[in-house]
């Protein structure tokens, strides 16, 4: 049973993440980012229409995976999952502070990572770990 706690964290992360997805876009992440870039070498050089089917494919494989480990009650692989990807979010903070100024995405990824490791604390905690 997930706890009332991850729940919180989780639900505070969903508009948290939309408006860090805002923030890249409207600031060009997209075009200066070598992480992103290195993440779309697949899709370079398809057709529109190809690209957007892979991407269609990869996002049922995510569904269908996160459905399981959720199903299979081993919803801690995906709440571990959710919490490295918040914490990969630090990237836009050491990029701030390598270039000495803003980096695309930098304001609402502190929070995130700090979500990150909330999630992963009580994560922990709740798994009698720690």
């Amino acid at each position: 049973m997930v706890s009332s706690k991850l729940l919180k964290i989780i639900g505070v992360s969903i508009p948290l993440f939309v408006a860090h997805g805002l923030e890249e876009y409207f600031t060009g992440f997209y075009l200066n980012d070598p992480i992103f870039k290195f993440a779309l070498i697949l899709f370079q050089g398809m057709g529109f229409n190809q690209g957007m089917f892979l991407l269609l494919q990869i996002m049922i494989l995510l569904i269908l995976v996160i459905s399981f480990t959720i199903l299979s009650k081993k919803y801690w692989i995906f709440l571990t999952l959710l919490g490295l990807t918040f914490v990969v979010e630090s990237h836009h903070i050491i990029h701030a502070v390598l270039i000495r100024g803003y980096y695309p995405g930098l304001v609402t990824s502190i929070p995130l990572v700090f979500l990150g490791f909330l999630l992963g604390k009580e994560l922990i905690k709740q798994q009698g770990l720690g």
